[in-house]
């Protein structure tokens, strides 16, 4: 075996040990190194953070993929100013994670249209890039998933699959009325999760109102509040529609009603 320490065996080194971006950027590093005059542990390191880099990347890329999420969008692109029922502060004080770590809860609670998926997907795609699994789906999609495991007795896998998930989002939980049994399989899974593992809920129903949502079951309905609440971020949006202003913008109204001038809005 030849051991030659040529640059083509360092790559094909690098190569056998799967570290391919590695390879691909060590001759630079080398030609870099040798400018610099770096030390040995240095030029090592730089070489193998290139890999790492390039990995995290390829692993942040895989987690927004299982993610399911409809969209991917950011906290940056979130209009504040549109809605200022909201605390800012108190939405980046979530972006640390902090309730990922404790497996808490984050409840966003509002009407229609104002920006809680946004906000629950902002925070899913910041645990994607924290290294965090990620799972989001809706309240019915979870539900008729869970009922229909149990055709093939594989409720126990679906629970260990979603346990996966470091950050579970479940978005417009209530929208629509949950049958009993749908009910019971959703207390069973957030009950897996409490204190454990984080879950996020968009909801338009206000709590009063989740006995109605889980099939009249005022018992479920107070059972999953109880360990969805218990430690949670409530987060209450009280406040216009982005897609009802989109709407009066694109046919020409102002958020007051009123139309707008052939000019625009500073036409004198």
């Amino acid at each position: 075996m030849d051991t030659t320490l040529t640059p083509a065996r360092v790559r094909e080194q690098l190569l056998e040990l799967k570290l391919k971006h590695a390879a691909q950027v060590v001759d630079a590093v080398c030609e870099e190194a040798v400018t610099r005059q770096s030390g040995y542990h240095e030029f090592l390191s730089r070489v193998l953070d290139a890999e790492l880099v390039q990995r995290r990347d390829r692993g942040t890329q895989m987690r927004l993929k299982l993610a399911h999420f409809p969209f991917q969008k950011t906290l940056e692109q979130f209009d504040f100013g549109f809605q200022p029922s909201i605390d800012q502060r108190q939405i980046e004080e979530l972006t640390t994670l902090n309730f990922v770590t404790e497996g808490s809860n984050v409840v966003l609670l509002g009407p229609p249209g104002v920006g809680k998926t946004h906000l629950a997907v902002a925070l899913g795609v910041k645990a994607c890039l924290a290294g965090y699994g990620v799972y989001c789906t809706s309240g019915l999609e979870l539900a008729r998933r869970l009922v229909g495991s149990l055709a093939d007795d594989s409720l126990d896998q679906q629970f260990l699959a979603l346990a996966k998930a470091k950050v579970l989002i479940i978005d417009e939980l209530g929208y629509l009325p949950y049958e009993r049994q749908q009910a019971t399989l959703l207390f069973q899974l957030i009950a897996r999760r409490y204190e454990r593992l984080a879950t996020i809920v968009t909801t338009n129903k206000g709590f009063a109102q989740w006995g109605e949502v889980f099939g009249g079951d005022q018992a479920v309905a107070s059972a999953i509040l109880d360990r969805l609440l218990h430690h949670a971020v409530v987060v209450n949006i009280r406040g216009a529609s982005y897609r009802l202003k989109d709407r009066q913008q694109a046919l020409g109204f102002t958020t007051e009603n009123k139309p707008l001038a052939k000019g625009g809005p500073n036409n004198h």
